[in-house]
């Protein structure tokens, strides 16, 4: 089967109403050394890529250095009208800058698959997001396309290993010195991958006509931020251990069933060749001159959806506050940082944000369906306090299940111009009746860090709690068990497998791959795996359709429902609007 991810929250467009943000080029810069000065790195710990932008050397981890605390961002369940988890995260991060403490940002860089679709950058926005935003959404260092060079090596050393062993015969070992792998064409699992949204791509035949050509077989191309290879380099701690991890991913599976990886296939160590750089985090600056480390890029849907291990590392180290962001709504990027990121690494954030918004909220009620770059409904822009505590469900399911995880909540309600006093009243009175250690409003679009001083506040005092994650099932659970603890903790009231999916989950274990945690790959659209169930579904059933293992990554993965892995371009894609002026400058990418 060929999985994928639907048009989500992440790839859809803002809403036409929001404010006009600050265009980039208009901020003043520093010198990215100068930002590089705050943090206590030298000119010898850079990697330059021009004046405002550089790798920060992996050599410059001190594993014995003092160590700042981590706050960990997530959100209410997404809607296509933004929750500002990124505005929220730079915003937040100049706050506590603004209040006298050393603190960084920590995020994701951004596929060109979504920049072109339909929901722009991920640089944040106003007066806070990350400058130059251009680097950051078009190429930044040039990672990415590192990692589809990668990946594409190993998919095109699989058919022609495949070529050579069908040609060859019995005569490819004493003619090439290399074993016979012989690889089942019907059990390649390494499809190609590209960084742009190509529905086109989703289903395709390669090596058409044979001879050649090659095996001809059906195939299909992910996009770039969906390969095992960017879950393995933001779960890596060092070069060595990116290697060893790209040795045992699977990337097929011979005729008699057994796994053969890059490793097996000899290609692992050109792969980690090609991907060397991307060890290193790169540094930029927020639109208030303070430091934000950008790497990896993982879905939160089928990965972790966080940023690296090593850019964590780097600004624990550096800095008294780290604020780090988790794709999608808390059921998803949020319980992955648990589940697997933390369970590897051991980095353990002190306190979890949850960002809400009064009109997502509206639409977390159920009552629209509402559709990226669609008007919104009048009941949506005005007053409505009915609708609000109808969608107000949500923020409390969110809110317990980052409780559940054992650290203390702050809500960030991300205030828009038409929000009114009454409805961020009681918002913030439900928070706190909810559950909520505390609950600010977060004005970072229009004031920047000025405008999240409070909340900033707020989340150091949760950081001095003394507190410890728990986690919602043992590494010795079985992979069932794990399943159903996750899908109750959902509010499903059963889990249905296909056969194929069961048969899965059963090699996977048989193969001694138990003890790994699971990556749910769902709609982040809804608790559930029906994006059509809003608020806090109940009685629902979760269906799971496939299951796979990321062996490199070190996570199985749980397919419930049609999950792509190829995003498509909608009707009005984002490209339309991107240029360049007579200046150079690049205009209309938000």
């Amino acid at each position: 089967m060929t999985p994928t991810i639907p048009a989500t929250a992440d790839e859809l467009s803002p809403i036409a109403d929001l404010p006009t943000p600050a265009l980039s080029h208009d901020t003043r810069l520093l010198p990215i050394q100068q930002i590089a000065q705050q943090l206590g790195l030298s000119a010898d710990d850079l990697i330059p890529y021009g004046h405002h932008m550089a790798k920060v050397d992996i050599r410059a981890l001190r594993p014995q250095a003092p160590q700042g605390k981590l706050i960990l961002v997530s959100s209410i369940t997404p809607t296509p009208l933004g929750e500002g988890k990124t505005v929220t995260t730079i915003g937040l991060t100049q706050g506590i800058n603004r209040l006298g403490y050393r603190s960084v940002a920590c995020i994701r860089q951004p596929s060109l698959g979504p920049v072109f679709g339909v929901k722009g950058g991920a640089a944040g926005g106003g007066a806070a997001q990350v400058v130059p935003m251009e680097k950051l959404n078009l190429h930044l260092t040039g990672d990415i396309h590192a990692i589809s060079a990668a990946h594409n090596l190993a998919a095109a050393a699989l058919d022609a290993r495949l070529y050579h062993e069908q040609r060859l015969g019995q005569d490819f070992s004493p003619q090439t010195g290399m074993p016979l792998l012989n690889i089942d064409p019907q059990q390649i699992l390494w499809p190609r991958v590209v960084d742009h949204n190509d529905r086109a791509l989703r289903q395709i035949r390669v090596a058409i006509g044979g001879g050649s050509n090659g095996v001809e077989r059906a195939d299909h191309v992910e996009i770039t931020a969906a390969s095992e290879l960017m879950a393995i380099l933001a779960l890596s701690e060092n070069l060595q251990e990116l290697r060893q991890r790209i040795g045992r991913t699977i990337l097929a599976h011979s005729i008699s069933g057994q796994p053969i990886t890059a490793d097996n296939l000899g290609v692992a160590g050109a792969m980690t060749a090609l991907m060397k750089e991307t060890i290193h985090p790169t540094l930029m600056q927020t639109s208030e001159q303070t430091p934000v480390l950008i790497h990896a890029g993982p879905f939160a849907n089928i990965a972790h959806g966080n940023s690296s291990v090593l850019a964590d590392r780097l600004g624990l180290q550096l800095a008294d506050y780290v604020v780090t962001e988790a794709g999608f709504g808390s059921d998803m990027g949020m319980e992955k940082f648990f589940n697997i990121k933390y369970r590897q690494s051991g980095i353990a954030p002190a306190c979890v944000v949850l960002v809400a918004t009064v009109r997502s909220l509206k639409a977390n009620s159920g009552a629209f369906d509402i559709k990226p770059g669609q008007p919104l409904p009048a009941a949506i822009l005005r007053e409505n306090i009915p609708l609000l505590n109808a969608g107000c469900a949500n923020l409390k399911w969110h809110i317990n299940n980052a409780k559940s995880y054992g650290l203390p909540v702050v809500v960030a309600i991300n205030r828009f111009p038409d929000d009114s006093a009454t409805e961020l009243t009681l918002l913030a009175d439900y928070a706190l009746s909810a559950g909520a250690l505390a609950c600010e409003l977060s004005d970072a679009f229009a004031e920047g860090g000025a405008g999240t001083l409070a909340l900033s506040q707020q989340v150091i005092n949760a950081c001095a709690q003394a507190a410890k994650p728990r986690l919602p099932y043992p590494d010795s659970a079985s992979l069932q068990q794990k399943l159903h603890i996750l899908a109750q903790s959902y509010g499903a009231r059963e889990v249905t497998m296909t056969p194929q999916a069961r048969q899965q989950l059963e090699q996977i274990s048989a193969a001694g791959f138990a003890h790994l945690p699971l990556c749910i790959a769902k709609t982040p659209l809804s608790i559930s795996a029906d994006a059509s169930l809003k608020g806090v579904p109940h009685d629902f059933v979760l269906p799971i359709t496939a299951c796979a293992l990321s062996a490199g990554a070190g996570f199985v993965r749980i397919y419930a429902g049609n999950i792509m892995t190829m995003p498509g371009l909608g009707a009005q894609p984002g490209y339309c609007h991107i240029d360049i002026d007579d200046e150079g400058h690049i205009c209309g990418l938000s």
